[in-house]
């Protein structure tokens, strides 16, 4: 009685037939396909979508609240500053700062003057619950949210908007 041989090497030997791919060969296609996706995935855009959009919008809502109810409740006046050049929102308590993607568009429409100063790039929050109103809009393309900000109540709602 022969033996046979374990190994697929001594099988070849012996004229088998028997083909198949080696370890270094699928670590090589692999590492090319690592390498391919390590190009081209940074280069893919990333788009700002609906419900990142709506979480800014809600972020931005909560940072004004935040900021009226400092107002209430210190008895000061408090400024949050909007800056649609650099994308940023800034409280005027906490420093906080909330700060959108490239892709996303900051649109304020802020009153010239409040509080007999001249005003324009802040929604300022008096003691009495009052404030100079505003609206800031957050857009990209195909769609956009405001965030309102009513100068008698000093309340802040969301209103979705459709771009075209």
């Amino acid at each position: 009685m022969e033996r046979q041989p374990i190994l697929s090497a001594a099988r070849a030997e012996n004229g088998s037939s028997e083909r198949g791919f080696a370890l270094i060969e699928m670590l090589c296609v692999l590492a090319i396909i690592g390498m391919l996706a390590a190009i081209i995935l940074p280069a893919i855009p990333r788009a700002t979508s609906r419900a990142k959009l709506e979480s800014y919008a809600v972020a931005t809502a909560a940072l004004l609240k935040a900021d009226r109810s400092a107002a209430l409740r210190r008895q000061i006046q408090v400024a949050t500053q909007v800056d649609a050049a650099s994308r940023s929102i800034r409280s005027g308590v906490s420093n906080r700062v909330i700060r959108l993607p490239s892709d996303v568009a900051l649109d304020a429409v802020l009153a010239s003057r409040c509080a007999d100063r001249s005003a324009g790039r802040s929604i300022d929050f008096f003691p009495s619950g009052m404030s100079c109103g505003g609206v800031i809009a957050l857009s990209r393309p195909g769609m956009g949210v405001e965030v309102r900000v009513h100068w008698l109540r000093g309340g802040g709602d969301i209103v979705p908007q459709q771009l075209v």
